[in-house]
């Protein structure tokens, strides 16, 4: 088995993969380098608790299609055969041949799966029952003769809706998901986490969080934006109103500088005599 693994720029260098949290990111790069020559890892939650990562990053690889799942609990990495190429000396084929059998390659040589093959607690698998029945007459004469009858079609199964948020209370399936990294590329974990500390305070329920989302969405946009106030009353500082302070002290003065007019005009007198 080869220990050198690499990584194609096309695939880590595009929008999609960086718009994914560091964490996603990192658990991608450590799931890549703990992958067989194949691309396939059959302890992915064991990687995953190894670098401290938490469900919400294998799922958003998942939803991202940069990691498939399969039933089993192994998945593999979609792009691997444009990330490596191993020399025959060195190539150990996986060990995973039922997995194998269930993806086809496309002419890029990324991975695609032919059957749905997704754990449990991702997404749904789908299986069609059939209905054998013998007949009675034929039973016993010819074995190998069935009258196979499929059964009603069944319900169509609802997806999967995870839970993401601190409080696991924002409840979201793989399609929800992606609609919502794509119309909200800068804060999609932001407006999660309002609505799952919304719901943890108030109690509130709501049928669809996807919608609840938006709403708020278009309810902060719609919102205008405080803007100063104009045409408040100004306190005004008067000045000083000079003149009629001049003006009101005129008389005392006047009064005042004819006594000191007299005043003098008697001293002079009484000296000339």
């Amino acid at each position: 088995m080869a220990e050198r693994r690499m990584f194609a720029k096309t695939i880590i260098d595009s929008d999609a993969f960086l718009d994914m949290p560091l964490s996603s990111q990192a658990l991608y790069f450590h799931l890549s380098m703990r992958a067989d020559d194949e691309g396939f890892i059959n302890n992915p939650k064991k990687i995953q608790r190894m670098i401290g990562s938490s469900d919400d990053d294998l799922r958003i690889l998942m939803a991202k299609n940069f990691i498939l799942a399969f039933e089993s609990g192994v998945i593999v990495i979609k792009h691997w055969k444009i990330h490596n190429y191993i020399r025959n000396d060195r190539f150990k084929p996986t060990m995973y041949q039922d997995e194998k059998a269930l993806l086809s390659e496309k002419d890029n040589k990324s991975y695609s799966l032919d059957d749905v093959g997704i754990p449990s607690d991702n997404q749904l698998s789908y299986r069609l029952d059939t209905q054998v029945r013998l007949g009675k007459d034929r039973l016993g004469k010819d074995r190998d003769r069935k009258d196979i009858t499929p059964s009603e079609e069944p319900p169509k199964a609802k997806p999967v809706r995870h839970k993401y948020g601190e409080y696991k209370n924002v409840l979201l399936t793989d399609q929800d998901m992606e609609k919502l990294q794509t119309e909200f590329p800068s804060d999609w974990q932001d407006r999660i986490e309002r609505l799952s500390s919304y719901i943890a305070s108030t109690g509130k329920t709501y049928k669809n969080h996807l919608a609840t989302i938006r709403n708020w969405a278009r309810k902060d946009k719609a919102q205008p934006k405080p803007q100063q106030a104009y045409g408040q009353p100004v306190k005004r500082e008067e000045m000083p109103n000079w003149d009629a302070q001049t003006t009101a002290s005129s008389p005392s003065r006047k009064a005042e500088i004819e006594k000191m007019m007299e005043e003098l005009f008697i001293d002079n007198e009484e000296e000339n005599r």
